[in-house]
C-alpha cells in the first residue's frame, strides 16, 4: 500500500486531520425521508455532524484500495477537500475562506451501511479509505467553490456527475459553524460533504474522480490479501 505522500503547500505539509461531515447534500438527507424524526437520528441535525478519517485511512493518487472479502463493493465517495492554511477558530462568513490554503480532492471510501448515526469506524476508517490529491490547488485559482463539476468513473465509465452545490451548508457556513465549537489546524482538511447516491466499485476496477478546476483523483481497487499471522 502507498503511504499518504507529503503534498508540499508553503508554509506547511498536509497535517494527516481529515474531517467529514454527514448530511450536508440537501438530497441526502432528504432521501433518509421520515426515517430522519425517529430514532436515533430524532431530526434534522442543528449543527454540522462530523466524523474522522483518520492517518491509516490516508493514501495518494494511484495508490491501491483493498476490498475487503466481506464487502464485495465499497461506496466511493466523491468530496472536496478544503485545506486549511491557518489556526481557524470562531470565523465569521467575511473571514471565513481566507483562512482557506487551498482544494484538493478526495475518495471518502466507505462499507456499504444502512444507518449514518454515528458511523462505525469499521465502516469508515479501514486502512487506505481515504484516497487524496493529486495535489492542493491554491485558494485563488478557485473561484466559485460551492459550484464545482463533480464527476466520478468507474473503469472509464461515468457513474456519477454531481457538483459542489446543493449543500446544506455553504463552505464559508460550515467553516463558521465548525469552527465555533473547535480549532481546525494548519494542514488539516475538511470535506464538504459526499453527494446523494455514491456508486460503488469491486475489486479489479479503477475509480477516478474529477472536481473541476481541482483535479482527478485515481484508484484501482484491489481484493484485500490476508498475511497469514499478520493480525495488523
Amino acid at each position: 500500500m502507498h503511504a499518504m505522500p507529503a503534498i508540499p503547500l508553503a508554509p506547511h505539509r498536509l497535517s494527516g486531520v481529515v474531517y467529514g461531515v454527514l448530511f450536508n447534500h440537501t438530497p441526502a438527507l432528504a432521501a433518509l425521508g421520515e426515517q430522519v424524526n425517529r430514532a436515533p437520528y430524532q431530526g434534522a441535525p442543528k449543527a454540522p455532524v462530523l466524523y474522522l478519517k483518520p492517518r491509516n485511512t490516508l493514501v495518494g493518487d494511484g495508490a491501491e484500495v483493498s476490498v475487503p472479502a466481506e464487502a464485495p463493493e465499497l461506496e466511493v465517495g466523491a468530496a472536496l477537500g478544503v485545506v486549511i492554511g491557518r489556526p481557524s477558530c470562531k470565523l465569521t462568513l467575511t473571514n471565513a475562506l481566507d483562512h482557506v490554503a487551498g482544494y484538493t480532492v478526495v475518495n471518502d471510501v466507505s462499507v456499504p451501511h444502512d444507518s449514518y448515526y454515528r458511523p462505525s469506524v469499521r465502516f469508515k476508517a479501514r486502512d487506505g479509505f481515504c484516497p487524496i490529491g493529486p495535489d492542493v490547488v491554491p485558494r485563488h485559482r478557485v473561484q466559485h467553490p460551492d459550484a464545482l463539476r463533480v464527476r466520478v468513473m468507474v473503469d472509464g465509465v461515468l457513474r456519477q456527475e454531481t457538483t459542489t452545490g446543493e449543500r446544506i451548508r455553504g463552505l464559508a457556513q460550515l467553516l463558521v459553524d465548525v469552527t465555533d465549537f473547535m480549532t481546525l489546524q494548519p494542514g488539516d482538511v475538511l470535506m464538504t460533504g459526499v453527494a446523494a447516491g455514491a456508486p460503488r466499485a469491486k475489486a479489479g476496477q479503477e475509480v477516478m474522480i474529477d472536481i473541476e478546476g481541482v483535479g482527478c483523483l485515481r484508484n484501482r481497487f484491489v481484493a484485500e490479501s490476508v498475511i497469514p499471522g499478520d493480525h495488523a
